[in-house]
């Protein structure tokens, strides 16, 4: 009967290359006076759909069981970059919605949440309507 060998061969460590550090260029990675910048955040971008638009933001009640939906009206713009702007709002809100007929439909009373985040997007005329 042959006998069979086990090779066993060690774990060989990735090598990494290490990099030399002079006591000064140690001493600078620590100072914060010589840090490098920090790039400047994008100016928010407005978007002229919304800031010409005329937004009312409504809570219904009425034909959905007596739970409240909001409801945005008013927006003029495609529907494609209306599917967006919901899809945004039910991210930042963490309700399910649609999207249908020019209007933007949310579950839940979630007015506030909504009149903040199309005023950060460029909003101008936006306001509460309803209950």
């Amino acid at each position: 009967m042959p006998i069979l060998e086990l090779i066993i061969k060690p774990r060989v460590m990735s090598k990494k290359k290490q990099t030399q550090l002079s006591w000064d260029a140690f001493q600078a990675l620590g100072n914060p006076e010589n840090a490098p910048e920090e790039p400047k955040s994008a100016p928010v971008k407005v978007d002229h759909f919304v800031s010409k638009s005329i937004i009312r933001v409504h809570l219904e009640k009425k034909g959905r069981g007596g739970k409240p939906v909001s409801i945005i009206k008013g927006l003029e713009m495609t529907d494609a970059y209306m599917k967006d702007i919901a899809k945004d709002l039910k991210a930042k809100c963490g309700v399910g919605g649609s999207q249908k007929n020019g209007e933007i439909i949310l579950q839940g009373d979630q007015r506030d949440k909504i009149i903040a985040h199309l005023k950060s997007i460029g909003a101008q005329d936006i306001k509460k309507a309803g209950a």
